[in-house]
C-alpha cells in the first residue's frame, strides 16, 4: 500500500511540475515586463504630476504655481490618503445623491412640468407648493397618521429590540439559529414581499384583532390618537419585522459589557431588575441612536399603498398635466422634503430623549 501511494506521489509530481514551472516563468516574465517597460513610465508620469508649473512637491510642502506653499503635515497626509480611497464613492454620491437632492428643494419652489422637446419646465412660485400642502385635506392626515405611527412604533421596537438581544445574549444551544431566525425578515423584507403579506392580511396577530383593546381604542380615545394606534396594532407583525438589525445592534452592545460588572453587583446584593437599570441599559444606551435612526429611515422608506411616498410616486409619474391626480414635479418635491423634514424631527426628538437619559445614567 505504501509502494501504491509513493508511485502514485512521484507520478503526480512528475506531471505536474513542468506545467507550475511554465506557470512560474510566464508570471516572471510578467514582473519583468512590468519593472523594465511599465514601471519607468509610471515613474515619470508621477514625477511631472507632483513636478510642473501648477503643482510641485518637496520637504514636506505643496507649491501651487510656485508661490502658494502648503505644509503638509503627517496628518494631513493620511488625510489625503483617506479622500482618495473614498473619492470614487464621493464622485458617486455627488452625481447620484446629492446633486438630485438639491435638484429637488429647487423644484419645490417652482411649478415644473416636463416636456417633449425642451426637457423639464419650470416657474418660480416661491412657498406656494409647501402653503399648498398644508392646506390640503388629502395630506394633513396622512402626515399626522404617520407621525403618530412612528411615534408609538419606535418604542415598542426599541423595547422589543432590547429583550430579544437580552435572550438571544443568555448561553442557550443554537444561538446562531435564534439570532438567523430574528434576522430573517430583514433579508426578506423587500417591497413586493411586504406588500404581498399586506394583501393577505398577514401582517397582524389574529388574537389582537379579536381583543376588546380595539374597542376599547375606537370608543374611548380622539380620532388624531386612535388612527395611528389602530394602525400600528393592525400590523404589529410587520413593525415588529424592523427589530431586526436593532436586536444585532444591541446584540453587540451587550457582548461589549464587562461580565465581572455582574458579578460585582451580585456580590453586593442587587437583583437582576437593578442590574438591568444600573449596568445593562447604560452600557447600551449608545447604541440608542443608530437604532432610531434605522428604525425611523426604514420605515418611512417603505411605500404603502395610499401612504405618502406613493402619493409622491403619483404625482411624478401619472399621467400629464390635464390629469386630476397630478399637480406638477414640483408639488411632489415638496411633499417629499416635508416628510424628509418630519423625518429629521423625529430622529432628533427622540435621539434627544435617549441623550437625556444618558446623562441620567451618568
Amino acid at each position: 500500500m505504501k509502494k501504491t501511494w509513493n508511485a502514485f506521489v512521484t507520478t503526480v509530481v512528475k506531471f505536474t511540475r513542468p506545467v507550475l514551472q511554465k506557470i512560474g516563468a510566464f508570471f516572471g516574465r510578467i514582473a519583468t515586463f512590468l519593472s523594465e517597460k511599465v514601471a519607468p513610465i509610471l515613474r515619470r508620469l508621477g514625477h511631472g504630476l507632483t513636478h510642473n508649473a501648477i503643482l510641485r512637491t518637496g520637504n514636506n510642502q505643496l507649491i501651487l504655481f510656485s508661490f502658494l506653499k502648503i505644509h503638509v503635515t503627517r496628518k494631513m497626509r493620511h488625510a489625503i490618503y483617506g479622500y482618495l480611497f473614498i473619492s470614487l464613492w464621493l464622485v458617486g454620491f455627488t452625481i447620484f445623491t446629492f446633486y438630485p437632492l438639491l435638484y429637488s428643494l429647487y423644484l419645490s419652489f417652482h411649478e415644473a412640468y416636463y416636456n417633449l422637446e425642451q426637457g423639464v419646465i419650470t416657474t418660480f412660485i416661491g412657498f406656494d407648493n409647501y402653503i399648498n400642502i398644508f392646506r390640503s385635506s388629502i395630506l394633513l392626515p396622512l402626515f399626522s397618521s404617520y407621525l403618530g405611527r412612528i411615534i408609538i412604533a419606535v418604542p415598542i421596537i426599541l423595547v422589543f429590540s432590547v429583550v430579544i438581544a437580552m435572550l438571544v445574549n443568555t448561553p442557550i444551544k443554537g444561538k446562531g439559529a435564534w439570532r438567523s431566525i430574528f434576522f430573517l425578515p430583514v433579508i426578506i423584507s423587500t417591497g413586493p414581499v411586504l406588500n404581498e403579506l399586506n394583501a393577505q392580511n398577514a401582517i397582524t396577530l389574529p388574537n389582537i384583532q379579536e381583543s376588546p383593546v380595539i374597542d376599547y381604542v375606537v370608543n374611548n380615545l380622539p380620532d388624531l390618537v386612535a388612527d395611528p394606534l389602530l394602525l400600528v396594532i393592525n400590523s404589529m407583525l410587520l413593525i415588529l419585522w424592523y427589530a431586526g438589525i436593532p436586536i444585532l445592534i444591541f446584540l453587540a452592545g451587550l457582548q461589549k459589557i464587562d461580565p465581572s460588572l455582574y458579578e460585582a453587583a451580585s456580590m453586593d446584593g442587587a437583583s437582576p431588575w437593578m442590574r438591568f437599570w444600573k449596568i445593562t441599559l447604560p452600557s447600551i444606551m449608545p447604541f440608542m441612536g443608530i437604532s432610531i435612526v434605522y428604525v425611523v429611515v426604514s420605515m418611512s422608506l417603505y411605500v404603502e399603498a395610499g401612504g405618502i411616498l406613493d402619493l409622491v410616486r403619483t404625482h411624478i409619474l401619472v399621467g400629464a398635466p390635464d390629469s386630476a391626480f397630478w399637480f406638477g414635479y414640483g408639488y411632489a418635491a415638496a411633499i417629499a422634503w416635508v416628510y424628509f423634514l418630519l423625518m429629521v424631527i423625529l430622529i432628533l426628538i427622540f435621539t434627544a430623549l435617549t441623550r437625556e437619559r444618558r446623562r441620567k445614567h451618568a
